[in-house]
């Protein structure tokens, strides 16, 4: 089998809150990573587990595997476009307020082609 992929764009998290969950599931096989995010407290665990399951959706779709056979190969959050904002301070000023970015790749393959 091939590798499967799913990528997940602009998700509004920032990439060091993101990567803690993404360290969690790295080199799992798929049924032990979606219960380790389902049962994850973490904001970006939520997201993650969205990806994920496209990427096994992907899978399924396209190799016929079953979602027992895959395993993650790659988990990787990248930094996305900053949003700013700016706050307003006393006497007219304003303070910077960066709204962080992250863009999600999770690559599956199966167990038995390693």
């Amino acid at each position: 089998m091939n590798q499967a992929k799913a990528i997940t764009k602009y998700v509004r998290i920032s990439p060091y809150k993101a990567r803690r969950s993404a360290d969690l599931i790295r080199n799992m096989c798929v049924e032990d990573a979606l219960l380790q995010l389902r049962y994850s407290n973490l904001k970006g665990s939520r997201l993650l587990k969205k990806t994920l399951d496209s990427a096994i959706a992907n899978a399924q779709n396209k190799f016929d595997v079953k979602k027992e056979e895959l395993e993650i190969l790659e988990v990787r959050v990248d930094q996305g476009p900053t949003i700013k904002r700016s706050k307003p301070r006393n006497r007219g000023g304003q303070v910077p307020i960066k709204k962080r970015t992250s863009h999600f790749t999770i690559v599956l393959t199966s167990k038995k082609e390693k």
